[in-house]
């Protein structure tokens, strides 16, 4: 479901156990807040609510209302929940920002010229990524949104000032490197 005006939570894993748990990928600050938001709508329109969500070794465990057994946890299986960006607690300071307010921003390199477009910020488990469109190609670029690769991050300016490792920095540049070409020829 893609709409402006909603937010991204998280997104349900697996089934745990039989009694209709399900794991659950929170994406705010406090993982046990995914259910402060009350109901959350899920990417294929349903509306679902938490009656519970509890800790569970890293991540997060949840009972969601009207879900009794394994088979029915399942079916929850890889689909993300959103909320209206109204139901978001106001942020504090000025140069907070939610994920979301990332997406279209500018990427310029530090000596002001154009890297591309953020067109998402993922996850995969080992921190968090900006997903860059690359001005040059158009290709797809991952950057760690660390302070020392994403050092200025204006949202009211419409950019992010980005300084990517420089194998990432000469993909950009469109020699091939990432789709395989530029490999070398003659390894045995």
């Amino acid at each position: 479901m893609a709409d402006e005006h909603r937010i991204v939570l998280g997104h349900f894993g697996a089934a745990h156990g039989i009694r209709g748990e399900v794991k659950v990928l929170a994406y705010t600050e406090d993982p046990l807040a995914v259910a402060d938001y009350g109901p959350v709508t899920l990417d294929d329109g349903r509306i679902v609510e938490f009656v519970s969500v509890r800790p569970q070794g890293d991540g997060v465990v949840a009972r969601v209302k009207g879900v009794a057994d394994r088979n029915a946890a399942e079916l929850l299986r890889n689909r993300r929940f959103s909320v209206e960006r109204d139901a978001l607690p106001a942020l504090e300071e000025e140069d907070d920002f939610y994920h979301a307010d990332l997406v279209g921003l500018r990427a310029e390199l530090e000596d002001g010229s154009l890297f591309g477009t953020v067109i998402a910020v993922q996850n995969f488990g080992a921190g968090d990524l900006l997903e860059i469109r690359a001005s040059e190609g158009g290709r797809t670029v991952y950057l760690a949104f660390t302070r020392a690769v994403v050092p200025v991050v204006d949202v009211k300016g419409g950019r992010v000032v980005v300084a990517p490792p420089p194998e990432v920095e000469a993909r950009g540049e469109g020699d091939g490197e990432a789709d395989g070409e530029g490999e070398a020829e003659d390894a045995p």
